[in-house]
């Protein structure tokens, strides 16, 4: 057996693998003699099978795919061995490799076409500035944020005079041009309005200062400007049928009722943040604005690691790739898509090589490793940001344990926590590295960067 390497240019080579017999005959006959153990051939009984028979049968075969896999373990132990940096998978050489008949060769060639990583040195110092967004938590975010956990904690309450967002129900009448109910017209029982909805601003104010048992006349296709969906869901009839109903129709209301908001009191402190962490109003709001700059820390990492990348590919160049081996590459991963798809997503597709081989450098040097330990805190961090979503901060650690176990069952889950885990320690380890311009912005700031 003999496996050499030839380098064509800097980022690309051809790996020649000779197999003669003697490297492959003894797995042959093992997986044969296996076969004659197991083969159920009338005639014979189990392991009597003649090994003529046998080799006839199941000869070629076998030796494919003894020569296959003393193929592949051999390649890929040259690869790792001499530490070549490739880039996806040895593809055959289209010139150089002869056609394999397995009939009638018994010694064997195999060429390979091998692209090559390119060779630079990715490094960040204090010499390096990069910018580093920190997102301002103002009191605007704060009521906002404290206003949804009081209206998580309201109820609907009957009233008897409508104001602006109340709901009314009540019985809905078609009328006729004389402004009476129209004989065999739509009637809808216990209807259901929002005034504050209305499209228009006439029909809209007619229900200003309605009370219980008021009867009011308007109408539904100037109220809505015609919308089907909400005319349909109004009138209780199909969507074709809306653009035909131009008529006022009376409403007698029967019932207001009015959403109010939970008390901030100390229910709220208490089921927001846990007994007692939080006793004033004061102390709350202080500490909801903690939280909410410590949820914005994730966001700020993240745009540190867009602002390290573009900075880190400006400062090391364009590299040089072999083209024409990757859309190779590219194009037997995607043969149901074809050639234009390659032709359309190459260079993106470099963009992204090229960041995956800068960052596989950062982390390398960095000496950045993912334990258990890590993807088990990621998934109870990504847990709790999603009880966060509904207000629930003092989330049960059992809790979080369960659902963060349920994450880890998913391969897919896991993969994408482990890739979490490498950015937000790489994106520690880069902060401490380089010169940070830090800048305060506001959330809305800070979102049109993404736009």
């Amino acid at each position: 057996m003999n496996v050499s390497l030839q380098n064509i240019d800097k980022v690309s080579a051809q790996l020649t693998v000779k197999l003669e017999k003697a490297d492959y005959q003894e797995k042959v006959e093992k997986s044969l003699k296996n076969i004659r153990q197991k083969a159920n051939i009338p005639g014979f009984r189990p392991g009597m099978v003649p090994m003529g028979l046998v080799k006839k049968q199941y000869g070629k075969a076998v030796l494919a795919e003894e020569v296959n896999k003393l193929l592949q373990e051999k390649v890929y132990d040259y690869i790792k061995e001499n530490k070549i940096n490739i880039l996806g998978e040895p593809l055959p050489n289209e010139e150089k490799q002869q056609l394999i008949d397995f009939d009638t060769m018994e010694d064997f060639e195999f060429v390979f076409d091998i692209a090559l990583a390119p060779e630079f040195k990715a490094e960040l110092s204090s010499s390096d500035t990069v910018d580093y967004y920190n997102i301002n938590v103002d009191e605007e975010m704060v009521d906002r944020q404290v206003k949804a956990y009081t209206q998580r904690n309201g109820s609907y309450e009957k009233v008897e005079s409508y104001e602006d967002k109340d709901m009314l129900k009540g019985l809905l009448a078609e009328l006729d041009e004389a402004g009476n109910t129209k004989e065999g017209g739509i009637q809808v029982e216990g209807a259901t309005l929002m005034p504050a909805y209305m499209s228009n601003d006439e029909q809209k104010a007619i229900f200003a200062n309605a009370k219980v048992n008021d009867v009011l006349v308007f109408n539904p296709s100037a109220a809505f400007n015609g919308n089907e969906a909400e005319l349909a869901s109004l009138l209780k009839v199909k969507k074709e049928e809306v653009t035909a109903i131009t008529a006022n129709f009376s409403f007698q209301v029967e019932e207001i009722t009015r959403f109010v908001e939970g008390e901030l009191n100390q229910e709220i402190f208490d089921q927001v943040f846990g007994k007692d962490v939080v006793k004033s109003e004061e102390e709350f709001r202080a500490k909801v604005k903690e939280v909410l700059a410590g949820s914005f820390v994730a966001d700020s990492d993240y745009k540190f690691l867009i602002d390290v990348r573009n900075y880190l590919v400006n400062k090391i160049g364009k590299l040089e790739f072999p083209d024409a081996l990757l859309k190779r590459i590219m194009l037997l991963n995607n043969e149901d898509k074809g050639e234009a798809f390659v032709a359309e997503n190459y260079d993106k597709s470099i963009e992204e090589l090229t960041w995956h081989l800068i960052k596989e450098q950062l982390v390398k040097a960095n000496e950045i490793k993912v334990e258990r330990e890590d993807v088990e805190h990621m998934a109870k961090e990504a847990t709790k940001a999603q009880f966060a979503q509904y207000g629930m901060m003092n989330v049960p650690e059992d809790l979080l344990a369960n659902y963060a176990q349920e994450m880890l069952k998913k391969q897919e889950t896991v993969n994408n926590l482990v890739n979490r885990v490498v950015e937000a320690k790489l994106s520690t380890a880069l902060k401490s590295q380089v010169t940070l311009n830090n800048k305060t912005v506001s959330i809305e700031e800070f979102n049109k960067m993404f736009a």
